[in-house]
């Protein structure tokens, strides 16, 4: 069975020649980067080269990002190293939930947080931004696009009243890395957390720019690793795969690669949508990445349809990877005011770089014979069909 994979969200492959970057580094390059003889040298030299090309990714200098086990340690990191008991913290309904539930502990621990709304497009009103500040607030913590749905958040004005109100902003760029182009510096944030797993580097590898001159309490205690600001010995592999996704992510968005990309991503969309009746794009219209759609399709379990479309050989999903299973619809998209059956019906097509048009005309022939199987087996549905 020829198998397609559409679900680049929730984890990419690693390139070919990301893995051969990385080889060296599980075998005869194996030194600690913190030691100071040759093998030493050797992997903190890799280390430095990959700081520079996350760096150069993100608009920002090598001495500004650490490095992180992922996008979840990035995110709890600049949260919890930025905010103490008595700050208040402003994020919104639809962030990352190691974003909210971070926020939770930090509620926990005697902080206060504000949970903004979104609209019908998943985007937070910068107004709501600026009328929820108060005198005790520390951070700004607004994602850069949404996991879900792919929708971009306006973080370049965000940016701009975190500024004006002397406020630290946090953006989490885990779903916007590499396919989008980034600049800290437009951007006006204090901290940028990115994963390398969703960029076609490994694992358990991740990244967060902290803003030159800022503060940042450590979640880990012991060496002195990454200035101070993340204990621990480098996984050096990870690291350079990391780099090195990171130098062909900038070249793609260089050449243009991203509008290639969001040309397939409209096909698959715009042929699902013709085919299938009683199916929408949760979010339609707004701003987004270029690889990402999230439809759905009413009278059928979404769950159920991402279960039959894998038995066909194509992998979707309903959403967040991290919230698979869950009984409850996607906080996302109830927040953007979908009713709980939709949500529960929709399903999110992510493109990666592997994706090829053959993919995307085999998707379009497998997707809408699942729905109408599906619905041709739902007592709702059958119920509606005969009822009109």
């Amino acid at each position: 069975m020829h198998r397609i994979y559409l679900d680049n969200n929730a984890t990419t492959p690693v390139l070919p020649e990301v893995f051969e970057a990385m080889r060296p580094y599980f075998g005869e390059q194996f030194g600690n980067a913190s030691s100071i003889h040759h093998h030493g040298q050797q992997t903190r030299a890799a280390v430095e080269d990959a700081r520079e090309s996350v760096a150069a990714l993100l608009g920002c200098r090598a001495s500004e990002i650490v490095f992180t086990s992922g996008g979840t340690e990035a995110d709890n990191l600049a949260i919890s190293g930025l905010v103490a008991a008595g700050d208040h913290v402003i994020t919104s309904s639809i962030e990352h939930h190691a974003v909210l539930h971070a926020c939770k502990h930090l509620e926990e621990i005697g902080c206060e947080v504000t949970y903004l709304p979104v609209d019908g497009r998943s985007q937070v009103d910068p107004d709501d931004v600026r009328r929820a500040l108060r005198p005790n607030t520390k951070l700004i913590s607004v994602m850069m696009a949404n996991n879900e749905t792919g929708m971009l958040q306006p973080v370049d004005e965000v940016g701009r009243i975190a500024a004006e109100a002397g406020v630290c902003f946090h953006t989490d760029a885990v779903q916007a890395a590499a396919k989008t182009a980034i600049d800290v510096k437009r951007i006006g944030c204090t901290a940028l957390s990115i994963s390398g797993h969703k960029i076609h580097a490994p694992q358990g590898v991740g990244a967060l720019y902290v803003k030159k001159g800022t503060q940042i309490r450590p979640l880990f205690y012991g060496g002195r690793h990454e200035r101070s600001r993340r204990a621990g010995t480098e996984n050096v592999p990870g690291i350079v795969g990391l780099g090195k996704a990171a130098r062909l992510a900038k070249d793609a968005l260089d050449r243009g690669e991203d509008k290639k990309m969001a040309a397939m991503r409209d096909r698959l969309q715009q042929g699902i949508l013709a085919q299938v009746e009683e199916s929408g794009v949760n979010g339609d219209g707004a701003a987004r990445v270029p690889n990402t759609t999230n439809i759905h399709f009413d009278h059928i379990d979404g769950e159920a349809m991402v279960i039959a479309l894998d038995l066909k050989g194509l992998a979707v999903s309903t959403g967040a990877a991290c919230s698979s299973g869950a009984n409850e619809p996607s906080h996302v998209l109830v927040a953007m005011g979908l009713r709980p059956d939709q949500a529960r019906a929709s399903i999110r097509f992510s493109l990666g770089k592997q994706t090829v048009a053959e993919d995307i005309e085999l998707a379009l022939a497998l997707v809408p014979e699942t729905v109408a199987r599906l619905r041709e087996i739902s007592p709702r549905y059958k119920k509606l069909a005969v009822s009109s």
